[in-house]
């Protein structure tokens, strides 16, 4: 079993992972500090959903997020992999000691 599917039964959650090919969004100037933060909307137009920032802070500048494909989220973040496999409507935190994974039904407009 993957780690990602490991994460999926540790929250009692269906397994839906992202395509290699598929992109993300995330905001490249955050990463460094803490909490990381991700969020999952349902995927569409070749994108798996998945918005990832770091810090406190979430920015409505259009410009806060960029594309990057799934296979490259190692090179940047690599301790995020492993819940990238939780299904639309899904959100983490993580930082040192802390690992928090809950529902949000208003990601995916319930």
């Amino acid at each position: 079993m993957s780690s990602q599917q490991d994460i999926c039964v540790k929250f009692e959650t269906e397994y839906s992972p992202c395509s290699d090919s598929d992109k993300l969004g995330i905001a490249i100037e955050t990463i460094g500090k803490v909490p990381i933060n991700g969020l999952r909307h349902i995927a569409e137009n070749g994108t798996c959903g998945w918005y990832i920032w770091c810090g406190e802070e979430l920015s409505n500048d259009p410009d806060f997020f960029k594309p990057l494909h799934v296979s490259h989220i190692n090179e940047y973040l690599p301790e995020i992999e492993q819940y990238l496999g939780l299904p639309s409507g899904y959100r983490f935190l993580v930082a040192d000691g802390v690992e928090d994974v809950w529902h949000d039904s208003s990601l995916i407009g319930i």
